[in-house]
């Protein structure tokens, strides 16, 4: 039987159809404005859909409106580990805090929070600080969902908590509610956290000049003792390999290994004479085409393809200027075999499925 502890912010998302652009420090104004409650609903939602999923699940949850009031009305019969002893509106951070704490403890195999950005760094932080490796999924509830531990929707939350067979890291990020508030969006890494794997999970939105600097402090952060990192042309590029700690060629190749430039600017034959048994070749789409290979960087021929593994890094942006990733290798038989979904790092932990057309 799969134990899934779920906690509710019942303020989340109280500020946005009254123009607030979030709830941190508006709860009054908010409720003074009108605003209804919009967390409950979509709670409640989510946890129909992990009911009616046919999976064996028993409910954990905090008390009253954080929670355990839902859970009975969409049809489970939770069991309570605490209670915040308040109401709607006054409820806080600490109170969520809480209820992971009461969660770790029992071990959960997941924690189905309802809320927003802040809500999912109040659940992946107080787990870091347990030390827990609990996974987290978010049913989307808040204005802001700019991290990767959502799902697309609230049903798809339940449906995803009720089946999913395996977990991955994924960013959780958020954004100063007062500079948005004055348009200016400025989204940060507050923590990585455990997710489980499905596509209808979101992806994450950092936005902004500091993407693609995290996709180079994350891939700089993975590297494997004795592997060759063959490192294609273009400005992405040239940030891992600052990253790496060298100056690379803008628009040639580099070969780098154990701290180490083994080539700079190769042709084939000089990267061919550095590969080893664990080799990388990692190179990043040109921008509104879509190629990986082909185009600019000959240089990584299918000699160098097939003695390697592929790694694709992008900024979210290109992603979606180009929607397919392409290639030209000139070897049919190779084109054919890269062809097909492969995953994209578009952040500092992030991966993004895109295909290989």
């Amino acid at each position: 039987m799969r134990r899934i502890g779920v906690v509710v912010n019942p303020i989340a998302g109280m500020g946005g159809r009254v123009g607030l652009k979030g709830t941190d420090g508006k709860v009054e104004e908010a409720i003074n404005r009108g605003a209804q409650p919009r967390a409950p609903e979509r709670a409640r939602e989510a946890l129909v859909a992990l009911r009616e999923a046919g999976e064996e699940v028993a409910v954990l949850t905090y008390g009253g409106v954080m929670g355990a009031d839902v859970a009975r009305d969409a049809g489970f019969d939770p069991a309570v580990v605490g209670r915040p002893g308040r109401g709607i509106g006054e409820t806080g951070p600490d109170d969520t805090r809480a209820a992971v704490r009461a969660f770790v403890d029992p071990d959960v195999d997941l924690i189905l929070f309802v809320g927003g950005d802040g809500t999912a760094v109040d659940v992946a932080e107080t787990l870091d600080e347990q030390d827990a490796e609990t996974p987290m999924l978010g049913v989307p509830a808040g204005v802001k969902v700019y991290s990767a531990v959502f799902a697309v929707t609230p049903r798809a939350a339940g449906e995803v908590a009720a089946t999913y067979d395996r977990v991955e890291a994924a960013e959780v990020n958020d954004i100063d509610e007062d500079q948005y508030r004055e348009g200016e969006v400025r989204t940060q890494l507050r923590a990585v956290a455990n997710v489980p794997v499905d596509d209808r999970r979101q992806a994450s939105k950092q936005l902004g000049g500091g993407t693609v600097e995290g996709i180079a402090e994350g891939f700089a952060a993975t590297v494997a003792e004795g592997r060759t990192y063959v490192l294609g042309p273009g400005s992405t590029l040239g940030e891992i390999k600052t990253a790496l700690g060298f100056e690379g060629t803008p628009l040639g190749v580099d070969v780098w290994r154990d701290g180490e430039v083994l080539v700079r600017d190769g042709a084939e034959s000089d990267i061919l004479g550095t590969l080893g048994a664990d080799n990388t070749v990692v190179v990043s789409p040109i921008g509104g085409q879509g190629f990986i290979f082909g185009r600019g960087n000959q240089q990584i021929s299918p000699a160098v393809i097939r003695q390697s593994e592929t790694e694709v890094v992008a900024s979210r942006r290109k992603l979606d200027g180009t929607g397919v990733l392409r290639v030209d290798t000139g070897d049919a038989e190779l084109d054919e075999q890269l062809r097909g979904w492969t995953r994209v790092r578009v952040g500092r932990v992030e991966k993004r499925l895109v295909e290989v057309v």
